[in-house]
């Protein structure tokens, strides 16, 4: 099977539609009734009214394929101005153990990645999803506990939480210096240690004071980058050399006349 992005965007609503969320198009660029952003930043960015209760929500469980932008510009090749984030959410539903098994069953068993070649930051004090990935089958010397600034979700005040991240290990030819594991325990900007998936536990509220209390009704908000995942599951070189941009590219080879050459970013 050709991992096209429209066959993974399809493939990713459809998982989640088969686990009862419901598919929540992708929303217009420009933010309604929200002066807090100029336009939409994430995947949740357009959903925020459910989870401050706002708005009563459809359904407790949504996904989505949600067209976003940010200010990030020639950084690394996996940064995009405009790129679409993949997302599955639960308002006051299901939480760390639905959330990390299902992710676990999608990346493994639907898109076939290799476990062995999947690494995750859990935040170090989240003994709950450490365990919960090594009931997954995840060798502990692939997970990696990360302080607060890393791994805990929080905008000074209000819903706040831990989360995970997941990378995928795209092989040594990505790691000119031949460091290694290194690059992922040190967090150190490479091109081999990919992160594809980010999954917050909304658990908390912070009451702008940093003191924090459980919520009441726990939520779950994702995060997976549809171009790096196409990236990792087309074996690319970079996300500029997946199929919605390489036809751009031959294009604009054509007009200007630029030999146009697949090459691996490391500094």
């Amino acid at each position: 099977m050709k991992w096209t992005t429209n066959k993974i965007r399809q493939t990713w609503l459809s998982f989640w539609q088969s686990k009862k969320h419901l598919v929540i198009p992708s929303k217009n660029l420009i933010p309604v009734n929200d002066e807090s952003l100029i336009w939409i930043n994430s995947g949740i960015a357009t959903l925020k009214k459910y989870f401050s209760g706002d708005e009563i929500s459809p359904s407790k469980r949504l996904t989505n394929s949600q067209k976003a932008v940010i200010e990030n510009v020639g950084v690394t090749s996996r940064h995009h101005t405009f790129f679409e984030m993949l997302g599955n959410f639960s308002i006051g539903d299901y939480f760390k153990t639905d959330a990390i098994n299902w992710a676990y069953e999608l990346l493994t068993q639907i898109f076939r990645l290799d476990k062995n070649k999947l690494y995750f930051t859990v935040y170090e004090k989240d003994n709950d999803t450490y365990k919960l990935w090594i009931e997954c089958g995840i060798d502990p010397s692939h997970i990696l506990k990360c302080n607060k600034d890393r791994n805990f979700w929080d905008i000074g005040s209000g819903p706040c939480g831990p989360c995970t991240e997941i990378y995928y290990d795209r092989g040594s030819k990505y790691d000119s210096k031949k460091i290694g594991k290194k690059l992922f325990l040190a967090d150190i900007e490479n091109e081999r240690y990919i992160e594809i998936w980010n999954i917050v536990f909304s658990q908390f509220n912070n009451n702008g004071k940093n003191e924090y209390s459980e919520l009441v009704d726990k939520n779950i908000d994702t995060g997976c980058g549809l171009e790096r995942l196409a990236c990792v599951l087309q074996d690319s070189i970079s996300d500029y050399d997946i199929n919605i941009f390489q036809p751009i590219i031959n294009e604009i080879n054509k007009q200007i006349k630029f030999n146009y050459k697949p090459t691996i970013y490391n500094k």
